[in-house]
Formats: C-alpha cells, structure tokens, sequence
C-alpha cells in the first residue's frame, strides 16, 4: 500500500529553511570561495589560491590572537563549568524563595552584552573602578586589570621575585585578558547554573538515601553520585561554552582599545571582524574565518568521541 505524500509539513519547515540557507548556508559557501581570492569589501578580486592560507600563517598577529582565544577557552570553561556546579548546588539546597534566586542568577545572562561591557568597563576602571576599590580595602595596590599586558603567571612570578624564562605564551593571558575572563565568566553563569540545577533535580533522591543508609559522608555522595549522574549536563555545558568562547567578540569590542593593549586581547573573532570590516581584506578575513570553523569542528568532534565515558 502506497503512502500518500503529502506538501504541507514541507510548507510548514519552509519559512525555516529558507532562514537557514540564506543566512547560515551560503555566508559559509561564500566565506569558502572568497577565502582563495584577494576580495575586498569594494568588489570582486582576482583568484590568488592558497595565498590568503599561507599569509596567515605567516601572520604573528594572527597567532598571538589564536593563543589569546586559546587562554581564554583554556580558562573560562573550567571556570564556568565549576563556578556554575558550585552555585546549582547551592541553589538546589535552598527551601525557600527558590525562583527569587533563579531570577537573581539568570539576570546577568539575559542582560544586554553591551550594557554589561560597558558596565564592567566601569568596574575595571584604574583610577575609580569597584574593583581596585575593594581590593585597596584588603591592603592591594590598584590594577591596571584593561591596561596591563603582561601576562598573570610572569606577574605572580615577578612578586615572588622569580625570573621566568618561557616562551611568551607561558607568561599567561594579559592581565587585560584575564579582566575579560572574569566579566564573561560572570555574564555566562545565570544560564549555566539553570541548566546544571535542572540535571540535579533529576536525580532520583533514592539514590541519597541508600547511600545514607550505608554510612556515605556528603563528600562521598557528590562525588560518587552526583557527578556520574550529572555527566550528560556536564557534556552539554561543555561543549556549548567552549563554541561559545572561542566566538567571543562584544567584550573586546567595546571593553578594549582594539584588542590592545599591544593586541593581548585581540580574540580570533574579532581579528576577522578587523581585518574584514575595518581594513577591507574580506578574503583574508574568509580564509581564517574557515579555519576557525574547522577547529570548533575538530574540537566538536572530538568532545563527542569523549561522549562514551558520560552517563545517561
């Protein structure tokens, strides 16, 4: 017997579809082709091939924002993931005014970008910024947390009165970079706290009380139940806040003076945005756009290879 094929699902995915291809699928061909020619904003360029690729890794700016990002990535997801945990568990505790906190934690998350960078700008401010402010209260000497390029660990080493000989990128992210760290950290953690309170709350409490009835301290139970059962949101906060750091652009945009200072903040993304919109060399930019893209890729691929080991 024949099935009868009927056209009004495929009205009703249409409107999406035709999103999806004009806005995702081809800005991604047409970021492919224009990678192998000297395009710019202006016009069509000639076909130079595989000029723009070898360019760029001949580029010290490109690789000193790739290790930029990389500090960021390398940092701010350990941080999220723990700092997100820490609170969901908190708020899984609390009896009372339960979706008041929720609210509270959720707000920065829904906040505008832009309002938020502006106003962490603010905080980060030299001379009267709250942050050099609370730290003068416990007897520290004002930071240059926008200003300063050297690198956290070289810092910390310096105090110490150690002299560290290491290649530039083991001095750390710039203290600048590690203040746009702390703001995105900040601005994630609403949403990450909401989903990691959901995954809690879907463990069955039997599972508490034998582990109780067994004698298992707190400690025990967190670590024996909580974290196995609560691998599948792990997963999920992982592989989205690392797409989403390495597509950090807005903080730099308008919390630094062009990814300075001395391009310590300068991020992947916006160094296409540069080297697109302000300098013109649209397929410069398209050729690390595309290199971008295979490396979330890559690293998407492998965090899904790692899925095996979580618990579902």
């Amino acid at each position: 017997m024949k099935t009868k094929w009927k056209i009004s699902p495929y009205l009703y995915l249409l409107p999406a579809l035709v999103i999806v291809i004009a806005f995702r699928l081809i800005p991604i061909v047409m970021s492919f082709i224009l990678s192998f020619y000297n395009w710019s904003i202006q016009g069509t360029g000639d076909f130079i091939g595989l000029t723009n690729y070898i360019a760029m890794f001949k580029d010290k700016i490109f690789w000193q924002s790739m290790s930029n990002t990389f500090w960021l990535v390398i940092i701010q997801v350990p941080a999220s993931i723990v700092f997100s945990l820490f609170f969901a568990v908190l708020l899984n505790k609390i009896k009372y005014l339960k979706s008041l906190f929720r609210i509270v934690y959720f707000m920065p998350f829904v906040t505008s970008l832009v309002a938020v960078s502006i106003v962490w700008k603010l905080i980060f401010a030299e001379q009267t910024g709250l942050m050099n402010t609370f730290l003068g209260y416990v007897g520290i000497s004002p930071q240059g947390w926008l200003s300063e390029s050297r690198g956290i660990f070289l810092m910390m080493f310096q105090d110490l009165g150690i002299k560290l000989n290491l290649p530039q990128f083991f001095h750390g992210p710039s203290q600048a970079l590690f203040g746009i760290i702390i703001m995105t950290v900040w601005k994630g953690l609403g949403y990450n706290t909401i989903i990691y309170l959901a995954g809690l709350q879907n463990i069955s409490k039997v599972y508490y009380e034998a582990a109780e009835i067994d004698g298992a301290s707190k400690n025990r139970q967190f670590w024996n139940i909580t974290l196995p059962l609560i691998s599948p949101t792990t997963f999920y906060v992982l592989i989205m806040t690392t797409i989403v750091s390495f597509q950090t652009f807005a903080q730099i945009y308008l919390m630094t003076d062009k990814g300075g200072p001395l391009n310590t903040t300068k991020l992947i993304v916006y160094y296409i945005y540069e080297k697109g919109f302000d300098l013109l060399e649209m397929g410069y930019a398209s050729a690390i756009a595309l290199t971008l893209f295979i490396l979330i890729l890559a690293l998407t691929i492998f965090q899904r290879r790692m899925e095996k080991h979580v618990n579902y």
